[in-house]
C-alpha cells in the first residue's frame, strides 16, 4: 500500500533537489568561467611575449582573421592585414615593442565565448592602457579588437590638449569637412 506524503513535504524535498541541481550547474559554470579567465590572461600574456621576441607568426595568429588593432595615434585604426604590413619590418628587425602588463580585467559573457578585458602596461612609452575583445570558438581564443592608449594623469589633461591641438583640428577638418 502506498503511502501518502503530505504535499507540503514534497515541496521541500523538490525545493532542495531542485536548489542542489542549481548550485551544482553555478559551481560549473563557475569553475569554466575561472578557467576560461585563466586561459584568456595567459594567452594575452603570450600575445605580448610574442611581439618582445620578434615572433611575428606566433603575434598575429592569435588575431583573428577580421581583427582590428587601434593605436595611440587617431590615424592608426588598422585591420590585422594593414597592421601585419605596419608591423613586419619591426619584427623583421628583431624590434618589436615589448609591452609587460601591470594590471588586468578580465570579463565574460554568460555563454563563455566573449571576453572584454582592459589592462595597465608598462611600455616604451610609458603606461598606457590596453582594452579589447576576444572571442572563443571551439576553446580556441581569438582576438577582434585590441585598443591601444596613452594614459594621462587628469593633472596633465590641459597640457596634452595644446600639444593635441593643431593635430587634432586637423583630423577633425580631415574627417568633417563641413566643419
Amino acid at each position: 500500500m502506498l503511502k501518502k506524503i503530505p504535499i507540503k513535504k514534497t515541496l521541500i524535498v523538490l525545493s532542495v533537489i531542485i536548489v542542489s541541481s542549481c548550485t551544482r550547474e553555478s559551481n560549473i559554470d563557475q569553475q569554466n568561467k575561472i578557467e576560461i579567465i585563466k586561459n584568456v590572461d595567459s594567452f594575452l600574456n603570450d600575445w605580448h611575449k610574442a611581439a618582445s621576441e620578434a615572433n611575428f607568426e606566433n603575434y598575429f595568429t592569435k588575431m583573428d582573421s577580421i581583427s582590428v588593432f587601434i593605436g595611440t595615434d587617431a590615424s592608426e585604426n588598422w585591420t590585422k592585414k594593414e597592421f601585419m604590413l605596419f608591423s613586419k619590418p619591426y619584427f623583421d628587425e628583431g624590434k618589436a615593442w615589448d609591452f609587460k602588463t601591470l594590471e588586468r580585467n578580465i570579463y565574460t559573457n554568460n555563454s563563455l565565448n566573449f571576453i572584454w578585458f582592459d589592462e595597465l602596461l608598462d611600455t616604451w612609452m610609458g603606461v598606457c592602457r590596453g582594452s579589447g575583445i576576444i572571442e572563443i570558438k571551439n576553446s580556441k581564443p581569438s582576438i577582434k579588437q585590441y585598443v591601444l592608449s596613452f594614459t594621462v594623469p587628469n593633472d596633465n589633461a590641459d597640457e596634452i590638449i595644446q600639444i593635441k591641438r593643431k593635430k587634432d583640428s586637423m583630423m577633425i577638418h580631415k574627417l568633417r569637412p563641413d566643419f
